[in-house]
């Protein structure tokens, strides 16, 4: 074997794969022959073929995920008609679970499961010229007390322009029926201060931004009171990412992060739902008053910054119910509220309710749903808006003061959802909008719709833009409001530029 290249299209630039490196880490002899390239899903499948079949490989390796499965179905297509004596190897979650609902045939093999080892065992038999038999390979969950750590494969392009993908442990214990970590509820923990050796030298290197990519990061105490302990002695500005649950905050575990500077820690706080009924429905433990406490604490008592999540569709639930659940949070905390749509993922029990609950899904990744018994597709399409909307306006941070404005005199569902429908019937879409065009949306729903005065919501406006140093106002903004004020504006880097906006 001559050469070896491991592949994938990941959704932004900015994003690593850390599948890869494991790939690339646990390759042994391979390794000197091994090189990875990383494309994103925007790129033409044209190029990326050619860039791939420059170095000639014998064998290629593709990550496949719910984002990237469309492409990675045309780029293998692609590669087997230029390149038909290639070897195409396929693994990750989009690969491992059945029945694939992309077409994936065209691969020689498709490795189910962790493929960290088993990768390169399937490389040593297609070297020794011992081809399996069986296309699709069961992978057993990775030894992590013996896996090779993948870190000092992330080069200094990654360190300078993405976010460093980590982690401490794999499998979840929980069974929460639409996320595929319920499916291995074993949870194996690396050894820490092997982490922590990985971890110094991608700190010496220039490191900043470490994504933690455990699916329960505050399961064990002791393990991440020693993680929060090793960012705690670095000096930032740094940013470090955790997946906690949110009923699981002991006192030791709340000191530790009351000591984090502003900006420099970041939660996403699994909620998905506040309805215990259903919560039920997908095995979903929920504590409604243990959320409610470390809500108000992470709110209130640290710099935390939070990302929690909510899902549109679940089984059971109806739009007034998910209302409610948007309604209460948004009385807890004043971060970012995550809407995600339910996607219906292979090898998850989500699809055991189907009948029951009227659910149907696309066809096509991500598999979102479509409507269910209690929200016909025509609403789910403007719950789905009404989530794209939300993102660029309450979660970007960059209108703060002005979007509260949308629900001044109702509840803040009611309100943002009539602003959505405005908004989706002026632009006839959902991406593509700036953020001077959406501050003039902003402007005209809140005057001309609303009824406020035009001076105040321009001030408003002006003082939520001028935030953030560099920015220049829009015509309109300068024509409307009473003043252009002096404001004390955040110069903010790239290592945690979004979270300083909602200080």
């Amino acid at each position: 074997m001559n050469k070896i290249v491991l592949t994938t299209l990941n959704a932004r630039y900015i994003h690593s794969a850390i599948g890869l490196r494991y790939l690339l880490a646990n390759l042994k002899e391979f390794q000197e022959i091994t090189e990875i390239q990383e494309y994103v899903i925007t790129e033409s499948l044209t190029e990326i073929t050619e860039k791939i079949l420059t170095v000639s490989p014998d064998v290629i390796g593709i990550g496949v995920y719910i984002w990237n499965a469309s492409e990675v179905s045309k780029l293998i297509g692609l590669l087997k008609k230029v390149s038909p004596e290639t070897i195409i190897i396929l693994g990750g979650p989009e690969a491992s679970h059945q029945p694939f609902r992309t077409d994936l045939s065209k691969a020689d093999y498709i490795i189910s499961g962790e493929g960290d080892s088993e990768f390169y065992s399937l490389c040593k038999k297609i070297a020794e010229k011992k081809f399996p038999e069986e296309k699709i390979i069961k992978a057993l969950p990775a030894d992590v007390t013996t896996l090779e750590l993948p870190y000092k494969f992330y080069n200094d392009e990654d360190i300078a322009n993405r976010v460093m993908y980590v982690e401490a442990s794999r499998g979840c214990p929980f069974t929460c029926e639409f996320c595929l970590s319920s499916i291995d509820k074993s949870v194996r923990s690396f050894d820490v201060d092997k982490l922590f050796n990985e971890f110094d030298r991608l700190w010496e290197k220039g490191a900043r931004k470490f994504k933690f990519i455990d699916r329960t990061f505050n399961l064990n105490i002791e393990t991440t009171n020693k993680i929060l302990n090793y960012f705690l002695a670095k000096e930032p500005p740094y940013l470090v990412h955790f997946e906690m649950i949110p009923e699981h905050f002991p006192e030791k575990l709340k000191e530790k992060i009351k000591l984090f500077p502003p900006a420099s820690i970041q939660f996403e706080v699994g909620i998905q739902t506040l309805n215990e009924e259903t919560a039920k429905n997908i095995k979903r433990n929920l504590n409604l008053q243990k959320i409610k406490e470390n809500l108000h604490f992470l709110e209130t008592e640290t710099n935390a910054h939070l990302h929690v999540d909510l899902i549109i569709g679940l089984p059971g639930e109806s739009v007034k119910s998910f209302a409610e659940n948007l309604n209460t949070l948004t009385t807890i905390t004043k971060s970012e509220i995550q809407l995600g749509v339910l996607k219906k993922l292979s090898g998850t029990e989500i699809s055991r309710h189907d009948e029951q609950y009227g659910m149907l899904y696309s066809d096509i990744p991500p598999y979102d749903i479509l409507q269910t018994d209690l929200i016909s597709f025509a609403e789910m399409q403007k719950m789905k808006r009404f989530a794209r909307f939300w993102d660029l306006t309450y979660n970007s941070g960059n209108f703060n003061q002005t979007v509260r404005l949308l629900w001044k005199e109702t509840e803040v569902f009611t309100g943002f959802k009539n602003f959505s429908e405005w908004l989706y019937s002026e632009t006839l879409s959902t991406y593509q909008i700036s953020l001077n065009r959406l501050a003039e949306h902003l402007f005209k729903y809140l005057t001309e719709i609303l009824g406020n005065e035009t001076t105040f919501i321009a001030d408003t406006i002006v003082h939520d833009i001028l935030k953030i140093q560099g920015r220049k106002l829009p015509k309109f903004l300068r024509e409307n409001a009473s003043e252009i004020p002096e404001i004390s504006r955040k110069n903010l880097d790239n290592i945690n530029k979004r979270q300083l906006k909602h200080l």
